[in-house]
This record gives C-alpha cells, structure tokens and sequence, in this order.
C-alpha cells in the first residue's frame, strides 16, 4: 500500500478528519476528535501506528516482523505497522478498520449520531 492509498482509505472512514497537530511530517487521523491512526510522510519504509486490543496486539507481534509496539504510544494498545512485503493490503486495511472501530465505540452516543448523520 502506497501513502496516496493509505490516506485515502483513512479518509473514507466516517467523520475521519487529517491533521497535523504535532509537526509538519507526521500526519494524523482522528475520528470524534480523538486519534485512530497517524504516520510520518517521511519515513521510508511507510510505517503507521494503529489502536489494537492488548491480546491482539501480542498475537500479531509475535507472528509479524513488521508489526512492533506503538512508537511513542502506549504499548499495550498501539502498533506501529511497518508496510514492507510481510504485510499485505488485506491486513492493513484490517488493522485500519479495528482502530477506527475501537476509537469509534469510544466515543459518545451524540458525536456517534452527528458522525452517522452525515
């Protein structure tokens, strides 16, 4: 997946907004106003860091080279996915829609309905 794909499928998501909150490389994706994903433009391989359930979070480091706890995020829920040929489209966007999912059922019933409504 190239960085014009990932955004895009990042911004298809419901009430998914981009932002630069932090310096002007790091791209980051909130939901409700509340962060789901966000990646350096710069960093060569891509690499994305993505809200994961702590269990889940281990199966998939044990099981993928690529997959490394959350860089400069809370470890225990957070991966950081580096996009090399281990990880294929189909599991990106898998682990895009779980963050999405897990931030989304976090939010509160009137910002879920304004995100619904739109």
């Amino acid at each position: 997946m190239y960085i014009e794909e990932l955004r895009e499928y990042l911004l298809n998501k419901p009430g998914a907004i981009e932002c630069m909150p932090f310096d002007e490389t790091t791209l980051v994706y909130k939901v409700g106003n509340k962060i789901f994903a966000l990646y350096g433009i710069d960093n060569i391989p891509l690499r994305c860091n993505l809200k994961c359930l702590p269990e889940r979070s281990i199966e998939l480091r044990e099981q993928y080279e690529s997959i490394l706890p959350g860089w400069h995020m809370d470890k225990k829920h957070w991966n950081t996915v580096v996009f090399t040929e281990e990880i294929d489209y189909i599991l990106i966007k898998e682990l895009i829609d779980i963050s999405y999912d897990l931030i989304f059922q976090k939010l509160t019933k009137k910002i879920k309905s304004e995100i619904e409504n739109k």
